[in-house]
Parts: structure tokens; sequence; C-alpha cells
């Protein structure tokens, strides 16, 4: 398939951490999650049935490689894994660190904050991106 005229994820506004032929991973830029992951398919198709099961398959080992690389390094309380896909129809999941102190927890990221997380404990998780991002490459390189 090839890309869709105006779709965001089809032309990528940030250098992905991570991208082969079939799927790529980016560090959403999202100041209140440090983290925040998005395992984008690099063809525009809207739903995983769209994908044959071989791809299926290493569409969500990339996932699981990206949600074991934030549980290593930001150690979260939770993470939060989610294919909407309603705004912007191009497949992709979201892979979101969640804490006790975000803004949001326990509620979804994309509900009214209830609070804002202090700006040092924000620093230190965001100081710990290079590590994600090299955790990240590690594992998809490992299992490439």
């Amino acid at each position: 398939m090839s890309a869709v005229n105006g779709c965001e994820l089809c032309q990528l506004a940030v250098e992905p951490i991570w991208r082969d032929d079939k799927l790529s991973v980016i560090l959403v830029d999202d100041a209140a999650y440090p983290g925040f992951c998005r395992v984008i398919w690099n063809d525009h198709v809207k739903e995983m049935t769209d994908l044959a099961p071989s791809d299926r398959a290493l569409f969500m080992d990339a996932v699981w490689h990206v949600e074991l690389a934030l549980r290593d390094v930001l150690k979260p309380a939770k993470i939060n894994v989610a294919s909407l896909g309603n705004m912007t129809p191009h497949l992709h999941w979201h892979v979101i660190p969640r804490y006790a102190d975000d803004a949001h927890f326990p509620n979804p990221v994309w509900t009214v904050a209830v609070r804002a997380t202090d700006e040092p404990t924000l620093a230190e998780r965001r100081a710990l991106l290079p590590k994600l991002a090299d955790d990240i490459v590690r594992r998809m390189e490992k299992s490439a």
C-alpha cells in the first residue's frame, strides 16, 4: 500500500528511533508523558485484520519490545497499550508509561487532567529517554 496524502503517520514529522521496511517506532513529543511511544505500521492500513497473520505477529512483537523497554528503563507503575485510530485511520499502537503521579492517573491519558506532575520528576524521566531509545533499538535489532 502507499502513503495517503495528508496522513500525519504516512509523513512522519519526527525522526523514528527505529524504522525498517514494515514499521516505525517514535517517541511522542508529550511533555507530561516522557517515554510515550507510538509503534506505526509503515503502509497505510486501517485495521489489524488488514495485515497478513505474519505481519500482525511482527507488529505485535514490536509493541511488546517497546513495552519491555519502557518497563526496564522507566520503571512505570503501569503500561497502557491502545490502538484507536479514530482520528488518524492509519494502523498504530500507543505504548504509554503510567505513574500514580501522572496528570491523568488512574484515568486514560485522553481524559481531563487531574494534577500536574512536578517538573523535577518529569526531568528525571526525560533524562532516561536516550537510554530508552537505545534499549528499543537493541530489542528491535535482536528480533530482526
